[in-house]
């Protein structure tokens, strides 16, 4: 079964992308480095509660 997780920026903490994540996948938290279109560069989005 598959949870929603919310991505936000590291650096200006916005909220910008949601992305489906495993059950399978353990209790750590997503980071993926995505584009932030406020900061307008690519930076590390970590899950958020």
């Amino acid at each position: 079964m598959s949870t929603k997780a919310v991505l936000a920026c590291s650096e200006c903490h916005s909220r910008n992308y949601t992305t489906m994540k495993t059950d399978s996948a353990g209790s750590d938290r997503l980071t993926i480095k995505k584009y932030c279109k406020t900061c307008k560069a690519h930076t590390v989005h970590k899950e958020t509660k």
